[in-house]
């Protein structure tokens, strides 16, 4: 019955040529898939990485409870005294790599943590520290005091007059605070004036 039907002859090679196309598109397809996996991976590591950093520019940054200047002998504020927190979600913030700009009536200058103020750096100290962490605020409860000389800041030599607006940006690791000031307009026989 089937000894008149004739096979042809080429129909095995046929079959192998389409194995291997169909192998190297496996194997295509594998190494394709294998990019675009490590792709998906390093992109998820990155956002995460950009997700933990822009949260931490937001929420990693200091809270100024109150502001309070040093009214000299001349009725000119001769020190400002910043009350510091962390922020609400804030991670631990280290006081001694934070830096300080100040913009005052006669200049501008980036101040960095010192043992002293003056016309380069800013003072911190413990207001309270629960866990004796200085300079790194820790907890919620944490206060320090960031203390800036503005007399070594202006022209004259002199501190804040009545009236005078300063803005003062505490700039951290993760990013920064800024805070705008004025001084009263009368400070006569006073010692200490909210700015």
């Amino acid at each position: 019955m089937f000894d008149d039907v004739r096979w042809p002859s080429d129909r095995g090679q046929v079959g192998i040529g389409t194995l291997i196309v169909f192998i190297a598109m496996v194997l295509v397809a594998a190494i394709a898939a294998g990019v675009l996996i490590n792709t998906a991976g390093f992109l998820q590591t990155k956002a995460e990485q950009t997700g933990v950093e822009s949260s931490g520019q937001v929420t990693d940054r200091v809270k100024v409870v109150s502001t309070i200047g040093k009214v000299g002998n001349d009725d000119t504020v001769t020190l400002v005294n910043l009350t510091v927190m962390k922020s609400s979600g804030a991670g631990d913030i280290n006081l001694s790599t934070a830096t300080v700009e100040w913009l005052g009536p006669d200049q501008g200058t980036i101040l960095t943590n010192g043992s002293k103020a003056n016309e380069t750096r800013f003072n911190s100290s413990v207001i309270k520290d629960r866990q004796d962490t200085y300079p790194v605020l820790v907890n919620k409860e944490d206060r320090f005091r960031i203390t800036i000389n503005p007399t070594k800041l202006s022209d004259d030599g002199s501190g804040l007059a009545a009236g005078e607006e300063f803005t003062v940006k505490v700039v951290t690791t993760a990013g920064a605070v800024t805070y705008e000031h004025s001084v009263p307009q009368t400070m006569t026989n006073r010692e200490a004036v909210t700015l």
